[in-house]
């Protein structure tokens, strides 16, 4: 009879649209085994009782083990009701597991009222170690938005949804006695291993920008049958759902078209708008490469973008270069050869036919150019080792991987907003504050400086505002000019960019009562490396690598503690396009990028940055290369007995400051500014100090020791 009723049961959930993959994983050999699985809604044992093989014991809280509908579809069902901190509970399932029998748990206990992982518990990790079986993951995708969820409200619901269920591969745990006392430990090795089935089941490597978008339109498009989701807005005030920025994105992709070949790069010189979305979107779905030029860096940095990229457009706004009083960068592109089209010129040139050919092209959900996922999809530009700035060449599959990693440790739902004053020519500002709440159904909102503090507090009250992501140096000034009822709303406080300060993560907590958590990445990465998130977080790290990356610790000369961090995985670029080679992609040897971070790891997987071999300094978020301001140095004292190098130390407010070292006497700040005034570029490349030192470290191959040069200037500002 149970063979029966599982038959008719799946018979059922076929027609439904439920399907299983994997049970291959599980292979006949295998005598025992505990399953482990996300619990999304009523029907989760149900579907897992027809479908799983092996025919497991099924260990049900009991709230679930003594609803009425649950006993009735699995009456033919081994069952057990399971308190996850009862040890009586869990020497009784090791016995059973030990008789040769499989288990199936649900690790977080509850249901899951937001379609994101709870709280896990360390019983599974606990029975796996004692009982020397092993966990199986399950990952259940869709149910999430049936009637049978507990989530309306957070995720859209819908009468027969798509449900997937991905059975992973057996993992056996190997544990010390420290770690079976670490209870951190057991509860974070299931949640680790539930966590790599959502991304392996969520992340689809064949998927491009614009067809992500136009696939999640449909699940989080609308409300009911008739109201649409709005999902983005900026400082106009015109909430846009993702029929506004699809149909305005083929209506601008194909103006685009019609200005560019394909597969161009093409230059974006704009804010963080509505505009700026469109645009992108646009020159994505007709296979255009957008390229965003950072316009803070001055008209020289930006014309050595655009030669780089081999830019031969550039979009841009009027209304914006006029009260960016940047006229001055314009002149410089126009005189290097640059077409400058304005959206406001094009945007008269709309007529009815485009728009209803956009809106045909929306409802039939068509893709305009047909796309490889491996593809470039954006140019982000990076401070050049050399001082000039390197282009980072990003793929629709580096974009794509990256949000679904940062989604496994950062839900969104369609009730967040995340507020990003961060400017889109950053990877974090481009990737974290538009694609990732976008992709994921929750409201974006865009701000185009992050220098006006005032105004963004009196928004995030005003929006209500629940995610938000800045930097330690703009948080410190939120802490100090905010009422706490800015902030009320907000449940993720994320930081990137630069470290976060203890004084700031304080301030945050005791003032404005907002878990301040620390985010790393770099732009050749998308940006999310390593994350910290509401469930684990570890005040002093980065938090724990993000999913499917592998990483390995190479020594560094000089550094006894930890080891320089090299990652690989889908999320890793493209590729860099250097200035002395515009417009050719150089990939990155063998997949590996080499981060230029010293870091430790500890046993909970937590990253901590000791040291940073790289030659950047970061001020207030910024990107400042050092070797460009030594260059500089060269030029204004052309001496060859000149020996200079530039180090940086940490700042209270900005996060770091240049200190420049030499062994001459006549190196002052007064000629460095008159020199980057004259070549028109930032401010920031001005060393904020100027050190004599008259016997100046230099290796046998003439170059600076840099390592002993720090270690004097340190000991000079104690």
């Amino acid at each position: 009879m149970k063979n029966f009723i599982r038959f008719v049961l799946r018979c059922v959930f076929r027609i439904i649209k439920i399907r299983i993959s994997g049970c291959e994983n599980v292979s006949k050999e295998l005598n025992k085994g505990i399953y482990v699985s996300n619990h999304q809604s009523w029907l989760d044992p149900v579907v897992l009782f027809a479908f799983l093989p092996k025919d497991p014991v099924f260990l049900l809280h009991p709230k679930l083990y003594r609803n009425k509908w649950i006993q009735f579809f699995m009456r033919y069902a081994e069952k057990i009701e399971f308190n996850y901190m009862d040890a009586a509970d869990v020497k009784k399932v090791i016995s059973i597991i030990n008789e040769g029998k499989f288990c199936l748990m649900f690790p977080e206990g509850c249901m899951t009222d937001t379609g994101d992982i709870m709280k896990v518990y360390e019983a599974p990790a606990v029975i796996a170690d004692r009982t020397e079986a092993p966990l199986i993951p399950i990952w259940i995708a869709g149910a999430e938005y049936s009637p049978f969820s507990e989530t309306e409200g957070y995720q859209p619901h819908r009468p027969f949804p798509k449900i997937k269920i991905r059975v992973g591969k057996p993992e056996y745990f190997k544990m010390n006695d420290d770690l079976r006392k670490n209870r951190d430990y057991l509860k974070d090795a299931t949640y680790q291993l539930l966590n790599r089935m959502r991304f392996e089941t969520k992340y689809k490597s064949n998927m491009t920008l614009f067809h992500t978008l136009l696939r999640v339109s449909r699940i989080y498009g609308k409300i009911g049958f008739f109201k649409r989701r709005e999902v983005l807005e900026d400082i106009n005030r015109q909430p846009q759902t993702y029929m506004d920025i699809l149909v305005k994105s083929y209506v601008m992709g194909d103006k685009f078209a019609g200005l560019t070949q394909e597969k161009e790069y093409v230059g974006v010189l704009l804010p963080n708008t509505v505009a700026t979305v469109v645009t992108v979107f646009g020159l994505s779905a007709y296979n255009r490469v957008p390229v965003m030029l950072n316009f803070s860096q001055g008209e020289s940095v930006v014309s050595s973008m655009c030669k780089t990229a081999v830019v031969k457009t550039v979009l841009t706004s009027k209304a914006f270069i006029l009260k960016a009083k940047m006229e001055g960068v314009i002149s410089r592109l126009e005189s290097d050869g640059i077409q400058i089209k304005y959206l406001e010129d094009i945007a008269k040139t709309i007529t009815l036919k485009n728009k209803i050919k956009a809106l045909v092209s929306y409802k039939l959900k068509k893709l305009p150019v047909k796309q490889s996922s491996d593809e470039p999809a954006v140019v982000l530009f990076t401070s050049g080792s050399e001082g000039f700035p390197k282009g980072v060449v990003l793929t629709h599959k580096n974009i794509v991987a990256n949000v679904m990693q940062a989604m496994c440790f950062a839900q969104l739902t369609t009730q967040d907003i995340l507020f990003n004053s961060l400017p889109m020519f950053h990877s974090f500002g481009f990737v974290v504050g538009v694609f990732f709440p976008l992709f994921l159904g929750a409201k974006s909102f865009l701000f185009p400086s992050p220098l006006l503090y005032r105004t963004i507090t009196e928004l995030l009250y005003e929006l209500k505002v629940t995610v938000m992501v800045a930097t330690n140096t703009f948080y410190k000034v939120y802490t100090k000019i905010s009422h706490p009822y800015d902030f009320k709303t907000i449940r993720l406080c994320y930081a990137g960019a630069e470290a976060v300060q203890e004084e700031t993560r304080q301030a945050m907590a005791e003032k404005l009562g907002c878990l301040l958590m620390e985010a790393y990445g770099t732009t050749e990465c998308s940006p999310i490396l390593c994350i910290n998130n509401i469930l684990f977080n570890k005040f002093g790290t980065l938090g724990k690598l993000v999913q499917s990356i592998e990483h390995k610790i190479e020594p560094v000369p000089g550094i006894e503690i930890g080891g320089e961090l090299c990652v690989k995985g889908p999320n890793v670029m493209k590729g860099y396009i250097l200035a002395d080679n515009p417009g050719v992609i150089v990939p990155v040897p063998d997949g590996w990028y080499h981060t230029g971070d010293v870091v430790v790891i500890d046993e909970l997987g937590f990253v901590k940055i000791v040291d940073r071999i790289k030659r950047f300094a970061k001020i207030a978020g910024e990107m400042i290369s050092l070797t460009a301001v030594e260059n500089l140095a060269r030029e204004i004292w052309p001496d060859d007995e000149f020996h200079g190098a530039a180090v940086t130390l940490p700042h209270p407010k900005k996060g770091e400051y240049i200190v420049f070292v030499s062994n001459s006497k006549e190196a002052n700040k007064d000629a460095f500014v008159a020199k980057v005034q004259e070549k028109g570029m930032s401010e920031l490349y001005i060393p904020s100090e100027f050190m004599y030192k008259e016997e100046f470290p230099i290796f046998a191959t003439g170059k600076a020791d840099l390592v002993t040069l720090k270690k004097w200037v340190q000991e000079q500002v104690q």
